[in-house]
């Protein structure tokens, strides 16, 4: 939930005390913010994830993650592990990886798990989901020194096999944009663990459904305990 930075407090994110409960009560595993939510929200049992890098929408340069955190500052605030956003394919991506390959250090010295946001944006990129792109991205965090990285789904089973058979560490999957069909990006979410992803790190499809807590223990259900898209949808009473 680091997106109000990147684009101020939207729908789900006003009141984040409330948003950070109802995923709490959900059973989230983990919860992703910047440093100043972390100092002002209590984030409960659900580990905490503090992200290290930012940029606006408002800016000159939207892919342009700076860093805007450091690793000792995050350990201070209590952080069970950070992130780094790196856009590969960006006309700063050689910042953004001198600032990975830095930081993943720190975190090795310090013994903090890193996790790597590796998403293919840039103007040779045709397409985010493209399974080369993303294979690319994905193998790219792991080479310099990620210990968890996340990345887009490749909207194709086999194809996402290959991305997580050619990354030596875990993947998990981004939401995107928030989805018109709650069926859809279940299936997606299913389609994603069945063929590797180790897990989740979603945003709007979370935060910004009608019923957080719900869609949380869905999520939760077929991450650990491999229910289908049927049962899902019965848990957030949907048929």
């Amino acid at each position: 939930m680091d997106h109000g930075v990147t684009v101020g407090p939207i729908q789900g994110l006003e009141d984040m005390k409330s948003i950070v409960s109802k995923l709490n009560s959900g059973g989230a595993d983990a919860i992703l913010v910047h440093k100043g939510i972390a100092k002002n929200v209590e984030t409960g049992p659900a580990g905490l994830i503090i992200h290290l890098s930012g940029s606006t929408s408002l800016g000159p340069d939207p892919l342009w993650k700076r860093q805007v955190c450091s690793v000792v500052e995050a350990m201070r605030l209590g952080a069970d592990a950070v992130s780094v956003h790196v856009n590969v394919g960006a006309p700063k991506e050689h910042r953004m990886l001198s600032k990975l390959g830095r930081i993943a250090d720190t975190c090795d010295e310090y013994g903090i798990p890193l996790l790597a946001m590796m998403y293919p944006r840039g103007p040779k990129i045709r397409s985010e989901h493209d399974p080369a792109a993303v294979s690319h991205a994905a193998r790219l965090g792991a080479e310099l020194g990620a210990d968890i990285i996340k990345t887009n789904y490749t909207g194709d089973r086999q194809t996402f096999r290959e991305v997580v058979a050619s990354c030596p560490v875990p993947i998990v999957i981004a939401g995107g944009p928030k989805t018109e069909s709650v069926k859809e990006f279940l299936t997606m979410v299913y389609d994603s663990i069945k063929n590797g992803a180790a897990g989740l790190s979603i945003g709007r499809n979370v935060f910004q459904h009608e019923n957080p807590e719900m869609m949380t223990k869905a999520l939760a259900a077929i991450v650990h305990d491999g229910t289908d898209v049927k049962n899902a949808m019965e848990i957030l009473g949907e048929k």
